[in-house]
């Protein structure tokens, strides 16, 4: 049987807001050999989200053009589903993400990664991690939701910061010293692990560099994402550059 001449191992519908500017150069840089990323906008409004109430009502509209852009991406023949989104997956907590992959998976027929399981399955991969911290361009009424679901996949949220982002697009004009700084407040001895969620908010280099001098697991949703999508389809490739994560699991 005749393959993909450049997703010969694997071809991978990459689905994430059309707002997103992030995720699909990160997917990229992420990507080894074989293996393409196809990459279809979930439509979303750029609308401000200027407190926790339009926030909230943003992220629903994107849960609601979901399906539209997994029945678009399926059109290409994908092997496996990457969800490049954030917010919707923590939604009503462990139940709540249970429900929304039973949603996708059935109406793709395929299997996927997405980001709120993947960050539990990379903090039960480094192992010893109880108790977290978390970053977001979120609302405080996200981080809520965010400290919901971990608490519901047994760690408890420490302490967070909530970016309070004005809008889906300026997430990703979010640079490193401001995330650097968040980092700095958000770790302590109190603190196993560090989480940044939010998948439109640049952060797999910063990351991979903190955890060299933080001495600790620090995860980037986007490469929590793409690791958990690689080897649920037995690739085991090393990649460089973006943490532990894709460096040694």
């Amino acid at each position: 049987m005749s393959k993909d001449s450049q997703g010969w191992r694997k071809k991978f519908g990459v689905i994430g807001p059309s707002t997103n500017t992030i995720v699909q150069p990160d997917f990229d840089d992420m990507r080894p050999y074989g293996v393409t990323n196809h990459y279809r906008g979930i439509f979303t409004p750029d609308a401000n989200a200027v407190s926790n109430e339009s926030f909230r009502a943003g992220a629903e509209t994107i849960a609601g053009n979901t399906l539209d852009a997994v029945t678009n991406v399926m059109t290409c023949s994908p092997d496996y589903l990457v969800l490049g989104m954030s917010a919707v997956t923590f939604f009503d907590g462990g139940t709540g993400a249970d429900r929304f992959q039973k949603q996708v998976e059935e109406h793709s027929g395929l299997k996927i990664s997405f980001g709120s399981h993947a960050c539990t399955a990379a903090l039960n991969t480094y192992g010893g991690v109880k108790r977290i911290a978390v970053v977001s361009p979120y609302w405080p009424v996200m981080n809520t939701e965010v400290a919901r679901y971990f608490g519901d996949m047994g760690f408890s949220v420490v302490r967070d910061i909530p970016l309070q982002c004005p809008s889906w697009t300026r997430i990703a004009h979010i640079g490193t010293p401001e995330l650097r700084d968040a980092l700095r407040k958000l770790d302590g001895d109190d603190v196993d692990a560090i989480v940044q969620v939010g998948t439109n908010l640049s952060m797999v280099r910063l990351a991979a560099a903190a955890e060299l001098w933080l001495g600790k697991p620090v995860i980037a949703i986007n490469t929590a994402t793409y690791w958990h999508a690689l080897r649920a389809n037995g690739i085991q490739d090393k990649m460089p550059g973006f943490g532990r994560l894709l460096e040694e699991f």
